[in-house]
């Protein structure tokens, strides 16, 4: 699931991809909201409520969403860099390398709220939980080839009509093509982001009301540990086939 094969990845691995990253990210974005009264993935809408700042001029709330949107374009530059890298360097484990990071960064953060929170600091870190969906964005869309996005809920509904168009017209002519089966896999693992999101944020919000950072901190440790289990079981792997050879 976390791993870039050389062979194409078949929608099952795109789907259960989509479960974790995407359920996780409804988790993250949901307790946020909860913990902050803000949605960190939430670009759309950031970038809406940047264009109002600036018709009031308030410079302070001009700089603060600006900052946002830099934050989550910064995630997904890193993440980007730090892929590109592994490609070079023939790092297979990289997708689980990013991963494992961000559930320590999740952690820390959780922490820290736990035993520090202000509100005076909530404004930065609201800035690195967006640096952290932009990452989380990032890695899911070059791991899947831009077919799990898995807080681009506004761009994975528009993916799921088109497929579902395309599949309904196939119904209508009878295609049975393997065109026509391509897109009702498409359709599936659309669906599965999408329901993974809302069902993360549903949870994420029962989660923050009734243990508040923890909720944050056990979101953080479940992803270093899927990162670690992946690590672990492909590191397993490969030492067998080197031994049997």
């Amino acid at each position: 699931m976390l791993i870039r094969l050389k062979k194409e990845r078949t929608h099952k691995e795109d789907r259960r991809l989509a479960l974790w990253l995407a359920t996780s990210a409804g988790l993250l974005n949901a307790i946020a909201l909860g913990a902050f009264g803000f949605f960190p993935s939430h670009m759309t809408g950031n970038t809406s409520q940047l264009s109002s700042e600036v018709s009031s001029t308030d410079l302070s709330d001009i700089i603060f969403f600006g900052s946002i949107i830099l934050s989550f374009v910064a995630g997904a530059i890193i993440a980007r860099t730090i892929v590109i890298w592994g490609i070079i360097h023939n790092v297979r484990l990289i997708f689980c390398q990013i991963l494992f990071v961000e559930g320590i960064l999740l952690t820390g953060v959780s922490f820290y709220e736990m035993y520090f929170h202000a509100l005076t600091s909530n404004r930065v870190i609201i800035l690195f939980l967006c640096g952290l969906m932009g990452i989380h964005n990032s890695t899911s869309t070059q791991l899947s080839g831009g077919r799990v996005r898995s807080t681009h809920i506004t761009g994975t509904l528009t993916d799921a009509g088109i497929s579902l168009a395309s599949v309904l017209v196939a119904m209508l002519r009878r295609d049975y093509s393997k065109d026509t089966a391509a897109q009702k896999s498409q359709l599936k693992t659309h669906l599965t982001t999408l329901f993974s999101f809302i069902t993360g944020g549903i949870a994420g919000l029962l989660l923050f009301r009734w243990i508040g950072f923890n909720a944050m901190l056990a979101l953080g440790l479940m992803l270093a540990v899927v990162a670690t289990v992946s690590i672990i079981t492909v590191s397993t792997r490969v030492r067998r086939v080197r031994a049997s050879l």
